[in-house]
């Protein structure tokens, strides 16, 4: 089989810890043609979508005393060729956010492969209806207290009552301009003007979970179901779990409250055509949907000697011959 995936420049990924790597690996060590583009190399002509890819080949990572270890170069990058992308059997939307109109635009132009001769994992439709943040708040039963709102009144009243809450832009990304804001605190007109942008976008205040400190839990989900997981601790002096600003990560079992979790959302993720999601749960809450660029496979492979990638290759490849077979 052939797999395209859409992701940004390749020499500005980690390969010890960019998902996107692990599963072009996969598929390659799965005998499969991998093949790279970026969402500006996107087009559509005569109706159908089209990219501009270039074949590559990749030196897989080993595991050296208990981390990933690349070489040096780990790619190989063949001829670019204007190419329909239904020519590939797959295609991946992994670019990193912001979702801004780049990012939108991209998806547009895949809603033009054919459905029924490729698959895009995520669905466009589905990666312009889930903001990472937003999505989320359908799942009454599974998140904590949340307000989305632009109001500094409304926002004031719910910190109060919390005692303590969590602000978050919705177009973040990596913990990026997350901020934990208490009641009374002196600065909290201007951490509001500066998180709403002086009132022009809504922003999300959410219940402080006192379990954070414990660890910010990220599930892979493959088809709506559960595959693997990682903790991510803060450490030093920020509130923060995320990989992106320094939390350390640890192994960790997927709790029946968390399988519960995703036995509310799978319904909803297949529907709108989310097959490979990131969750993340603090305390058995849900606090977010990530379904653009979900990280966390290099991680939970190295820790739980396990090969998350392969095991989304190989579900990608079971759909072609169903799709593909005898009726």
């Amino acid at each position: 089989m052939k797999f395209a995936f859409i992701i940004d420049p390749i020499h500005r990924l980690d390969p010890g810890h960019d998902t996107s790597v692990a599963l072009m690996e996969a598929a390659q060590q799965l005998g499969h043609e991998v093949w790279i583009t970026e969402a500006g190399h996107l087009s559509v002509i005569q109706g159908k979508a089209w990219g501009l890819l270039q074949p590559v080949q990749l030196i897989p990572v080993e595991l050296v005393d208990g981390r990933w270890v690349a070489a040096n170069p780990w790619y190989q990058l063949g001829d670019r060729m204007l190419m329909p992308l239904e020519s590939m059997d797959a295609v991946f939307m992994r670019t990193d956010p912001p979702v801004n109109v780049a990012y939108l635009y991209a998806t547009y132009i895949l809603d033009y492969i054919d459905p029924e001769k490729t698959q895009v994992i995520n669905s466009p439709r589905g990666l312009r209806a889930a903001n990472e943040k937003m999505y989320a708040l359908q799942f009454t039963e599974a998140i904590p207290e949340t307000i989305v709102t632009t109001e500094k009144s409304v926002i004031r009243e719910f910190v109060e009552r919390q005692g303590m809450a969590v602000l978050k832009p919705l177009g973040g990304k990596g913990g990026e301009g997350i901020l934990l804001v208490e009641a009374g605190d002196r600065n909290f007109n201007s951490l509001v003007e500066i998180s709403t942008q002086q009132g022009q976008f809504p922003i999300m205040a959410q219940a402080y979970l006192p379990a954070a400190k414990d660890g910010d839990k990220r599930i892979i989900l493959l088809n709506g179901e559960p595959i693997g997981a990682v903790n991510r601790i803060p450490s030093g002096g920020d509130f923060r779990g995320n990989m992106a600003v320094g939390g350390r990560v640890a192994s960790v079992d997927i709790t029946e409250r968390e399988r519960d979790i995703c036995r509310q959302l799978a319904p909803v993720l297949k529907r709108d055509g989310l097959w490979f999601v990131g969750i993340d749960v603090i305390g058995g809450y849900l606090t977010e949907v990530n379904v653009t660029s979900p990280t966390g496979i290099r991680e939970i492979d190295r820790l739980s000697h396990v090969q998350l990638g392969h095991q989304v290759i190989h579900w990608i490849t079971q759909q072609g011959v169903k799709n593909n077979g005898p009726e």
